[in-house]
């Protein structure tokens, strides 16, 4: 940055990041090349940079003569896209009427779960939760929604990508008139909810599922209420007790990818609750079931997966619901949050995808 004598008027001049036109600083944040169009940000002293955001958060002053062209723009963090990228979210919304127990626990033990069973490097996680110090890693609504747009830029063929929810799920009437098929749209529960709003199904779809180019794999692993389709994706595996299944449509519009494949496994349906258990620590009823299929190796196919866990709730559920009030080894806990009765637990976790597949025969990886 230096002065210099612009219209007749000693001011502070920067060099345009895309460009390198020489333009006078009008503002502390960011000012407009009129050469290229493209807006060029300037570092304000002590403000935290966001580790999602794709526009520099500085520019380069008075490059020196050495110094190559083009300028070249910072990209996402460093070491982070190794082929595999994960964003984790779980949110305990501490302190509130609807505090959760086991949020916190599950997003930890998903993160061990991708490291040590599905190879992704560490550095390839964001961890969204309460208990961050990185206040870009609170999960706000902002702060969720920066991390979905960075787990899918710059994905190339052969990328796995993975976004886990554990915390609160809801419902809103349908933003777009027939785009769901009961009027009603999914929603995930950021921390700031009642002042910033909810995250809608359709804005998770336009995010992170419509950008998925050809030959990249998104998983989307959900464990919340009413979460049964909440990417919005064309197609639901309806399963029966036996294990049989057929595909469905799950939505009014057909919004898939761009060619790439999108799969999404979600605690329960549209209509339903997700539960949480009793057990130390506590965590979400399907994440549980989820890691003990994967560990006992009845997660062979998605098959094999969502049947397990399905019939792992079921016992669950029976158990607690049961005369006397027994449990089984199974669960070891008692069931809280969803409805627990003669009946069972009211609960049964979904798969859905952007293009049919037989469950039983394609296999089951991250």
């Amino acid at each position: 940055m230096m002065m210099s004598n612009y219209g007749g008027q000693q001011l502070l001049v920067i060099d345009c990041c895309y460009c390198q036109t020489q333009i006078p600083l009008v503002s502390p944040i960011s000012v407009l090349c009129r050469r290229c169009g493209r807006c060029t940000r300037v570092a304000s002293p002590g403000f935290p940079r966001s580790p999602y955001s794709a526009v520099p958060y500085y520019v380069r002053i008075n490059r020196p003569p050495h110094a190559g062209f083009p300028h070249r723009l910072p990209g996402p963090p460093p070491k982070v896209h190794r082929r595999k990228k994960a964003v984790i979210c779980g949110i305990s919304y501490l302190h509130t009427r609807g505090e959760l127990n086991g949020c916190i626990n599950d997003a930890k033990l998903m993160r061990s779960l991708l490291i040590s069973k599905f190879n992704f490097a560490e550095d390839s996680i964001i961890m969204l939760t309460e208990k961050e110090t990185d206040p870009y890693k609170i999960p706000y609504k902002r702060n969720i929604e920066g991390a979905l747009r960075w787990l899918v830029r710059g994905c190339q063929p052969g990328d796995s990508l993975l976004f886990y929810f554990s915390g609160h799920g809801s419902q809103l009437r349908e933003q777009y008139r027939g785009d769901e098929l009961d009027g009603k749209d999914e929603t995930l529960c950021p921390l700031d909810f009642k002042t910033k709003g909810m995250i809608r199904d359709d804005w998770i779809n336009a995010t992170i599922v419509g950008p998925i180019p050809r030959d990249v794999k998104l998983h989307a692993i959900v464990d919340s209420c009413s979460s049964g389709t909440i990417l919005d994706l064309p197609w639901l595996c309806n399963m029966d007790r036996d294990g049989s299944c057929k595909w469905d449509k799950a939505s009014g519009v057909w919004k898939g990818a761009s060619g790439g494949e999108v799969i999404c496994i979600s605690g329960c349906h549209d209509n339903q609750t997700s539960a949480e258990t009793q057990s130390i620590p506590t965590t979400g009823v399907m994440t549980f079931c989820f890691i003990q299929a994967i560990k006992s190796g009845q997660a062979a196919t998605y098959g094999s997966l969502l049947n397990s866990m399905r019939s792992a709730i079921r016992s669950m559920g029976s158990a607690a619901g049961g005369s006397g009030g027994a449990v089984t080894s199974l669960a070891g806990m008692l069931l809280a949050g969803g409805r627990v009765g003669g009946g069972g637990l009211r609960q049964e976790p979904q798969l859905t995808a952007g293009t049919r597949f037989d469950v039983y025969t394609k296999p089951f990886t991250l």
